[in-house]
Protein backbone atom coordinates (compact mmCIF):
# COMPACT_ATOMS: atom_id res chain seq x y z
CA UNK A 1 0.00 0.00 0.00
CA UNK A 2 0.73 3.34 -0.61
CA UNK A 3 2.34 5.15 2.38
CA UNK A 4 0.10 8.33 3.97
CA UNK A 5 2.03 11.39 4.98
CA UNK A 6 1.12 14.46 7.00
CA UNK A 7 1.96 18.17 6.20
CA UNK A 8 1.01 21.44 7.35
CA UNK A 9 0.63 24.64 4.88
CA UNK A 10 -0.14 28.06 5.73
CA UNK A 11 -3.65 29.09 4.04
CA UNK A 12 -4.98 32.83 4.61
CA UNK A 13 -3.11 32.89 8.03
CA UNK A 14 -4.62 29.16 8.94
CA UNK A 15 -2.06 26.27 9.23
CA UNK A 16 -4.29 23.24 7.72
CA UNK A 17 -3.14 20.40 8.94
CA UNK A 18 -3.31 17.64 6.17
CA UNK A 19 -2.86 14.16 4.67
CA UNK A 20 -1.49 13.02 1.30
CA UNK A 21 -0.87 9.85 -0.48
CA UNK A 22 -0.57 9.11 -4.24
CA UNK A 23 1.60 10.07 -7.14
CA UNK A 24 1.98 13.48 -7.06
CA UNK A 25 0.54 14.02 -11.12
CA UNK A 26 -2.35 11.97 -10.57
CA UNK A 27 -5.27 13.22 -10.88
CA UNK A 28 -6.67 14.60 -7.26
CA UNK A 29 -8.97 13.21 -5.23
CA UNK A 30 -10.17 15.70 -1.89
CA UNK A 31 -11.53 14.27 1.19
CA UNK A 32 -13.88 16.70 3.24
CA UNK A 33 -14.45 14.96 6.75
CA UNK A 34 -17.42 15.64 8.85
CA UNK A 35 -18.43 16.27 12.46
CA UNK A 36 -17.14 15.78 15.49
CA UNK A 37 -14.08 14.05 13.86
CA UNK A 38 -10.75 14.90 11.10
CA UNK A 39 -8.95 13.83 8.31
CA UNK A 40 -8.44 10.46 10.92
CA UNK A 41 -11.54 9.00 9.21
CA UNK A 42 -10.20 8.75 5.90
CA UNK A 43 -7.14 6.52 7.91
CA UNK A 44 -8.23 3.33 6.14
CA UNK A 45 -9.73 4.71 2.90
CA UNK A 46 -6.88 6.80 1.49
CA UNK A 47 -3.83 3.92 0.73
CA UNK A 48 -7.11 1.83 -0.88
CA UNK A 49 -6.96 4.83 -3.43
CA UNK A 50 -3.92 6.12 -3.35
CA UNK A 51 -2.02 3.69 -6.44
CA UNK A 52 -3.91 5.70 -9.00
CA UNK A 53 -5.11 8.97 -7.04
CA UNK A 54 -3.08 12.16 -5.25
CA UNK A 55 -5.69 11.89 -2.04
CA UNK A 56 -5.59 15.11 -0.14
CA UNK A 57 -7.81 15.33 3.52
CA UNK A 58 -7.25 17.89 5.38
CA UNK A 59 -8.44 18.78 9.05
CA UNK A 60 -11.19 21.80 8.88
CA UNK A 61 -10.43 24.47 11.57
CA UNK A 62 -11.62 23.80 14.76
CA UNK A 63 -11.17 19.85 14.13
CA UNK A 64 -8.24 17.66 13.96
CA UNK A 65 -4.83 19.32 14.10
CA UNK A 66 -5.41 22.41 11.84
CA UNK A 67 -4.21 25.28 14.00
CA UNK A 68 -5.87 28.82 13.55
CA UNK A 69 -3.54 31.30 15.46
CA UNK A 70 -4.78 33.10 19.00
CA UNK A 71 -4.80 36.35 17.64
CA UNK A 72 -6.58 36.01 14.25
CA UNK A 73 -9.68 36.67 14.11
CA UNK A 74 -11.80 33.39 13.14
CA UNK A 75 -15.23 33.26 13.32
CA UNK A 76 -16.09 29.61 12.86
CA UNK A 77 -19.15 29.20 10.22
CA UNK A 78 -19.55 27.33 7.13
CA UNK A 79 -18.62 30.42 5.15
CA UNK A 80 -15.44 30.78 6.71
CA UNK A 81 -14.50 26.89 6.48
CA UNK A 82 -15.46 26.61 2.89
CA UNK A 83 -13.22 30.06 2.23
CA UNK A 84 -10.03 27.77 4.30
CA UNK A 85 -10.43 24.93 2.09
CA UNK A 86 -10.85 27.46 -1.21
CA UNK A 87 -7.65 28.99 0.15
CA UNK A 88 -5.84 26.09 0.94
CA UNK A 89 -6.58 24.35 -2.67
CA UNK A 90 -4.89 27.63 -4.01
CA UNK A 91 -2.11 27.09 -1.90
CA UNK A 92 -1.44 23.67 -3.01
CA UNK A 93 -1.89 24.85 -6.51
CA UNK A 94 -5.03 22.44 -7.27
CA UNK A 95 -6.22 22.87 -10.26
CA UNK A 96 -9.03 20.37 -10.82
CA UNK A 97 -10.12 17.54 -8.32
CA UNK A 98 -12.80 15.07 -7.29
CA UNK A 99 -14.54 16.15 -3.73
CA UNK A 100 -15.71 13.54 -1.30
CA UNK A 101 -17.89 14.80 1.07
CA UNK A 102 -19.12 13.83 4.48
CA UNK A 103 -21.32 15.30 6.99
CA UNK A 104 -19.95 19.08 8.18
CA UNK A 105 -17.67 17.91 4.34
CA UNK A 106 -20.72 18.50 2.55
CA UNK A 107 -21.86 21.75 2.72
CA UNK A 108 -18.26 23.00 2.99
CA UNK A 109 -17.23 21.37 -0.42
CA UNK A 110 -20.86 22.59 -1.87
CA UNK A 111 -19.95 26.00 -1.26
CA UNK A 112 -16.43 25.49 -2.92
CA UNK A 113 -18.13 23.80 -6.16
CA UNK A 114 -20.05 26.43 -6.13
CA UNK A 115 -17.95 29.15 -5.91
CA UNK A 116 -15.32 27.12 -8.49
CA UNK A 117 -17.78 24.92 -10.65
CA UNK A 118 -14.63 24.21 -13.30
CA UNK A 119 -12.35 22.93 -10.98
CA UNK A 120 -15.00 20.14 -9.65
CA UNK A 121 -14.93 17.29 -12.09
CA UNK A 122 -16.83 14.74 -9.50
CA UNK A 123 -18.28 14.79 -6.57
CA UNK A 124 -18.93 11.46 -4.02
CA UNK A 125 -21.48 12.26 -1.44
CA UNK A 126 -21.05 10.02 1.72
CA UNK A 127 -23.62 10.69 4.11
CA UNK A 128 -23.43 13.98 2.62
CA UNK A 129 -26.86 16.39 2.78
CA UNK A 130 -28.42 18.89 0.66
CA UNK A 131 -31.93 18.46 1.08
CA UNK A 132 -34.26 19.25 3.95
CA UNK A 133 -36.06 15.16 3.28
CA UNK A 134 -32.53 14.35 4.36
CA UNK A 135 -32.42 15.61 7.87
CA UNK A 136 -33.78 13.26 10.39
CA UNK A 137 -34.91 13.16 14.03
CA UNK A 138 -32.12 13.50 15.96
CA UNK A 139 -31.77 17.43 14.31
CA UNK A 140 -35.24 18.11 16.25
CA UNK A 141 -33.22 20.22 19.30
CA UNK A 142 -30.87 21.45 16.74
CA UNK A 143 -33.65 22.95 14.82
CA UNK A 144 -34.57 24.71 18.37
CA UNK A 145 -31.31 26.12 18.78
CA UNK A 146 -31.94 27.77 15.54
CA UNK A 147 -35.29 28.91 16.24
CA UNK A 148 -34.05 30.00 20.00
CA UNK A 149 -30.57 30.21 20.53
CA UNK A 150 -31.06 30.10 23.93
CA UNK A 151 -28.52 29.35 26.81
CA UNK A 152 -30.79 26.84 27.77
CA UNK A 153 -30.97 25.11 24.21
CA UNK A 154 -27.36 26.00 23.67
CA UNK A 155 -27.04 23.61 26.69
CA UNK A 156 -29.14 21.07 25.77
CA UNK A 157 -26.63 20.48 22.39
CA UNK A 158 -23.51 20.97 24.82
CA UNK A 159 -24.77 18.03 26.76
CA UNK A 160 -25.77 15.81 23.73
CA UNK A 161 -22.03 15.99 23.16
CA UNK A 162 -20.79 14.30 26.03
CA UNK A 163 -18.32 11.11 25.69
CA UNK A 164 -21.14 8.53 25.16
CA UNK A 165 -23.17 11.06 22.59
CA UNK A 166 -20.04 10.98 20.56
CA UNK A 167 -19.89 7.30 20.66
CA UNK A 168 -23.63 7.27 19.57
CA UNK A 169 -22.76 8.87 16.22
CA UNK A 170 -20.03 6.68 15.27
CA UNK A 171 -22.06 3.03 16.67
CA UNK A 172 -25.96 3.96 15.70
CA UNK A 173 -27.19 2.20 12.70
CA UNK A 174 -23.65 -0.04 12.04
CA UNK A 175 -24.24 -3.83 11.86
CA UNK A 176 -22.25 -4.83 14.63
CA UNK A 177 -21.37 -1.82 16.55
CA UNK A 178 -18.91 -3.39 18.72
CA UNK A 179 -17.20 -3.32 15.78
CA UNK A 180 -16.16 0.02 15.73
CA UNK A 181 -12.63 0.86 16.88
CA UNK A 182 -13.04 2.97 20.06
CA UNK A 183 -10.17 4.99 19.15
CA UNK A 184 -12.28 6.83 17.02
CA UNK A 185 -14.60 8.47 19.39
CA UNK A 186 -12.02 8.58 22.13
CA UNK A 187 -9.98 10.95 20.14
CA UNK A 188 -12.86 12.75 19.01
CA UNK A 189 -14.00 13.39 22.86
CA UNK A 190 -10.57 14.57 23.30
CA UNK A 191 -10.26 17.41 20.32
CA UNK A 192 -13.79 18.75 22.31
CA UNK A 193 -12.60 18.59 25.09
CA UNK A 194 -9.45 20.84 24.26
CA UNK A 195 -9.88 24.61 25.77
CA UNK A 196 -12.46 26.71 24.04
CA UNK A 197 -13.33 23.88 21.55
CA UNK A 198 -16.84 22.94 22.40
CA UNK A 199 -18.19 26.45 22.06
CA UNK A 200 -17.03 26.68 18.34
CA UNK A 201 -18.59 23.37 17.83
CA UNK A 202 -21.57 24.78 19.19
CA UNK A 203 -21.70 28.03 17.16
CA UNK A 204 -20.83 25.72 13.94
CA UNK A 205 -24.08 23.72 15.00
CA UNK A 206 -25.81 27.24 15.16
CA UNK A 207 -24.89 27.99 11.89
CA UNK A 208 -25.68 24.93 10.35
CA UNK A 209 -29.31 26.42 9.99
CA UNK A 210 -27.23 28.63 6.78
CA UNK A 211 -26.68 25.38 5.07
CA UNK A 212 -30.20 24.75 5.30
CA UNK A 213 -31.07 28.37 3.43
CA UNK A 214 -28.33 27.54 0.86
CA UNK A 215 -29.71 23.85 -0.19
CA UNK A 216 -31.58 25.45 -2.94
CA UNK A 217 -28.63 26.96 -4.11
CA UNK A 218 -26.87 23.94 -3.91
CA UNK A 219 -29.49 22.33 -5.80
CA UNK A 220 -29.26 24.79 -8.31
CA UNK A 221 -26.02 23.92 -8.54
CA UNK A 222 -26.42 20.29 -9.64
CA UNK A 223 -28.99 21.26 -12.27
CA UNK A 224 -27.01 23.42 -13.84
CA UNK A 225 -23.41 22.23 -13.95
CA UNK A 226 -24.50 18.50 -13.37
CA UNK A 227 -21.18 17.30 -11.98
CA UNK A 228 -20.69 13.24 -12.06
CA UNK A 229 -22.12 12.63 -8.56
CA UNK A 230 -21.92 8.95 -6.90
CA UNK A 231 -24.42 9.04 -3.56
CA UNK A 232 -23.34 6.36 -1.36
CA UNK A 233 -24.74 6.55 2.28
CA UNK A 234 -25.34 4.69 4.95
CA UNK A 235 -29.25 3.97 5.11
CA UNK A 236 -29.33 3.36 8.88
CA UNK A 237 -28.12 7.11 9.10
CA UNK A 238 -30.67 8.87 12.04
CA UNK A 239 -29.10 12.06 10.97
CA UNK A 240 -29.02 12.31 7.28
CA UNK A 241 -31.78 9.84 6.17
CA UNK A 242 -31.96 8.17 2.50
CA UNK A 243 -34.32 10.72 1.07
CA UNK A 244 -31.13 13.17 1.11
CA UNK A 245 -28.96 10.77 -0.86
CA UNK A 246 -32.40 9.74 -3.37
CA UNK A 247 -32.87 13.23 -3.30
CA UNK A 248 -29.80 13.74 -5.30
CA UNK A 249 -30.99 11.65 -8.40
CA UNK A 250 -33.98 14.50 -9.09
CA UNK A 251 -31.45 17.39 -9.24
CA UNK A 252 -28.68 15.66 -11.43
CA UNK A 253 -29.00 13.16 -13.91
CA UNK A 254 -25.62 12.14 -13.93
CA UNK A 255 -25.84 11.03 -9.96
CA UNK A 256 -25.77 7.60 -9.46
CA UNK A 257 -27.26 6.76 -6.04
CA UNK A 258 -26.17 3.43 -3.23
CA UNK A 259 -27.10 2.27 -0.21
CA UNK A 260 -25.43 0.75 1.92
CA UNK A 261 -26.57 -0.87 5.48
CA UNK A 262 -24.85 0.59 7.99
CA UNK A 263 -24.61 4.15 9.65
CA UNK A 264 -23.46 7.41 9.80
CA UNK A 265 -19.78 6.64 10.16
CA UNK A 266 -19.61 3.69 6.54
CA UNK A 267 -16.25 3.74 6.32
CA UNK A 268 -16.12 2.03 9.88
CA UNK A 269 -17.55 -0.72 9.02
CA UNK A 270 -18.04 -0.38 4.81
CA UNK A 271 -14.42 0.55 3.64
CA UNK A 272 -14.06 -2.00 0.64
CA UNK A 273 -17.17 -1.64 -0.84
CA UNK A 274 -17.39 2.32 -0.69
CA UNK A 275 -13.24 1.90 -2.39
CA UNK A 276 -14.35 -0.59 -4.52
CA UNK A 277 -17.44 1.82 -5.84
CA UNK A 278 -15.38 5.06 -5.67
CA UNK A 279 -12.87 3.49 -7.86
CA UNK A 280 -15.33 2.54 -10.51
CA UNK A 281 -16.41 5.93 -10.62
CA UNK A 282 -13.70 7.57 -10.71
CA UNK A 283 -12.30 5.71 -13.46
CA UNK A 284 -15.06 7.17 -15.54
CA UNK A 285 -15.12 10.85 -14.44
CA UNK A 286 -11.70 11.84 -12.75
CA UNK A 287 -9.74 10.35 -15.11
Amino acid sequence: MTRTTIHRIEAEGIRVFYREAGPPDAPVVLLLHGFPTSSFQYRELIPRLADRYRIIAPDLPGFGFTEVPAGRPYRYTFDALAGTILAFTDALELKRYALYVFDYGAPTGFRVAMVRPERVMAIVSQNGNAYEEGLGDPWAPIRRYWENPSTENRETVRQALNPEGLRWQWVVGAPDPNAIAPEVYTLDAAMIARPGNMDIQLDLFLDYANNVKLYPAFQEYFRKHKPPMLAIWGKNDPFFVPAGAKAFARDNPNATVRLLDTGHFALETHVEEIATAMRHFLEKTAR
